[in-house]
């Protein structure tokens, strides 16, 4: 993977909402980052050191991915 640079303003925005080590789903990544690729900007902030998890839940009979930030990425 070619992850961008941890100075992007794309990844600075997700790691912006991430930082509070609070869940967050993909639609408030979204609002809150403005990205739309989620999934990918956490893939990135991984290559970069970061610990994030995602845990897949069903709420109210709909598929809901919850972002957590553990550990920030290095640098």
């Amino acid at each position: 993977m070619n992850a961008a640079p941890l100075s992007s303003p794309r990844l600075q925005r997700v790691l912006a909402v991430l930082k509070d080590g609070q869940e967050h789903t993909t639609r408030a990544i979204v609002r809150k980052a403005r990205v739309m690729a989620v999934n990918a900007c956490v893939a990135e902030l991984r290559a970069h050191g970061a610990e994030i998890e995602c845990s897949p839940r069903i709420v109210k009979g709909q598929r809901r991915f919850y972002y957590r930030m553990k550990k920030g990425p290095k640098g």
